[in-house]
């Protein structure tokens, strides 16, 4: 669900007035607001469920087939922070699930979560051609397109075990459905690149998918496991969704905006592929009519030269599309928070609290 005061479409060209004219989002988070560590704070809250969830990870991609633990391996120890697994186990406790004995049901769909999402990243550095992931070679680039398909696909599998051992069908429901979200999302993504008549409610769309899908599924499981009413299940899928969307926005505006570091992967890798992010949609829709026709070789027509990414970044400065797509991301962030009003004060609601911020902090 989109928060109030959201983006209008930017279909038509009288509608830059229209999104000037939008409320402005919540202010920017401060440094003393957000710890640089707020995903290690939270990550020890369920310090012990982690190295639960990892040791199931590891003993999960075991097979006799030598190559499908080399490349799982390969992408797990690129890094990453376990975003995902982090918000299943939190979701959890919060609904205080996980503190007696024998509770471990989250821990194993903690890493189903991060299975479904390691196979995504498979296929999609395949779809994408990406030679980087999380700053290092990706494993298409290291072992073969063919062998990426096949053990993402080997990764949804042993997902889908993990969903059956735990043998609750609302899980299973929760989960399946996420995974065929996330495909329709990459498959709508596919349709609108090079697509500049894409509009915002279309380009939200493609992430509420393709992203925010996975966060959503993540947190509801929690309050799933824990026997939680249907109110507490719904602002936590909420929360989820919310902090999702409002991570690949920020991802997106990265994309235009980070060094080569920061990003993980090679910048400027949307604007090659020809996607139809918010900040090439703002440039376009904000930019004259030579503007318009730069954005219509290089996207649309997908004529570039070398030139074109500096020239698409200083445009996407100019119409200040990085501080509007962020500006975007905060409002979805600070919905995100406000759905975990109800749950009493807590260091676990806090680091959820923060975790929205931090994915704002990003960025800056």
């Amino acid at each position: 669900m989109q928060p109030s005061g959201a983006a209008f479409p930017l279909a038509t060209p009288g509608q830059e007035r229209l999104l000037a004219a939008t409320p402005s989002s919540p202010a920017a988070p401060t440094p003393e607001r957000v710890p640089e560590n707020a995903l290690n704070t939270l990550a020890s809250l369920v310090q012990d469920d982690l190295e639960a969830c990892n040791q199931t990870i590891v003993a999960r991609m075991e097979s006799p087939v030598a190559l499908i633990p080399a490349l799982a391996a390969h992408i797990v120890a690129a890094g990453g922070k376990r975003l995902r697994p982090l918000l299943t186990l939190a979701s959890a406790r919060l609904c205080g699930y996980g503190a007696k004995p024998g509770e471990t049901r989250h821990v194993r769909l903690a890493a189903c979560v991060e299975f479904i999402h390691t196979a995504t990243l498979l296929h999609d550095d395949v779809v994408d051609e990406s030679a980087l992931r999380r700053g290092l070679a990706s494993a298409n680039a290291v072992f073969g397109n063919k062998a990426s398909v096949l053990v993402g696909d080997f990764l949804f599998a042993r997902a889908f075990q993990l969903m059956v051992e735990d043998g609750s069908l609302a899980i299973l429901a929760i989960l399946s459905r996420a995974a065929a979200t996330i495909a329709e999302g990459e498959v709508l993504q596919l349709i609108t690149q090079n697509d500049l008549a894409t509009d915002e409610a279309r380009y939200l769309d493609v992430i509420r998918g393709k992203t925010a899908a996975l966060f959503a599924a993540a947190c509801q499981v929690g309050a799933v496991v824990a026997g939680r009413d249907q109110s507490v299940e719904t602002a936590l899928m909420q929360f989820g969704l919310d902090l999702g969307i409002a991570f690949q926005l920020v991802d997106d505006a990265l994309d235009y905006a980070a060094d080569q570091a920061q990003l993980g992967k090679t910048v400027g890798d949307d604007f090659r592929e020809g996607k139809t992010t918010l900040p090439v949609l703002l440039a376009y829709h904000a930019g004259d009519a030579e503007e318009r026709r730069f954005w219509e070789r290089t996207i649309a027509e997908s004529e570039q030269t070398p030139e074109d990414l500096p020239q698409a970044i200083a445009l996407i400065e100019r119409h200040r599309a990085i501080e509007t797509t962020l500006a975007r991301a905060g409002r979805f962030a600070a919905s995100a928070q406000s759905a975990l009003a109800g749950f009493p004060p807590s260091p676990l609601r806090d680091a959820l609290l923060d975790a929205a911020d931090y994915t704002l902090h990003r960025a800056r």
